[in-house]
């Protein structure tokens, strides 16, 4: 069974007014939180046409219809192994970790 989940990305303006990028030029949505981009979980659906859908009513919300193409869908299969291996941490500087 695959399940879709559909997320949204609020994009961090720049303080000195620079153009924000939502997409690369081949189209696919960009985000790094560590810039101050938010990316949050709308919601779990059991096919891309109901996550869709769901985009459609999120486009009139505040705050999504600010950035009303900055949705992703992406589709994860239910039970199985996604993240296989372990992870490093890399200190920021003055941060512990």
């Amino acid at each position: 069974m695959e399940v879709f989940l559909l997320w949204h990305v609020r994009h961090a303006r720049w303080l000195d007014g620079r153009p924000t990028t939502h997409r690369d030029e081949a189209g696919e949505l960009v985000w790094a939180e560590e810039d101050g981009d938010d990316l949050k979980v709308l919601g779990v659906y059991s096919s891309e046409a109901r996550a869709e859908e769901r985009i459609q009513r999120a486009r009139e919300l505040p705050g999504f219809l600010d950035e009303p193409d900055c949705f992703y869908i992406n589709h994860y299969t239910v039970d199985q192994d996604h993240w296989t291996e372990g992870f490093a941490s890399i200190p920021c500087e003055g941060k512990a970790d």
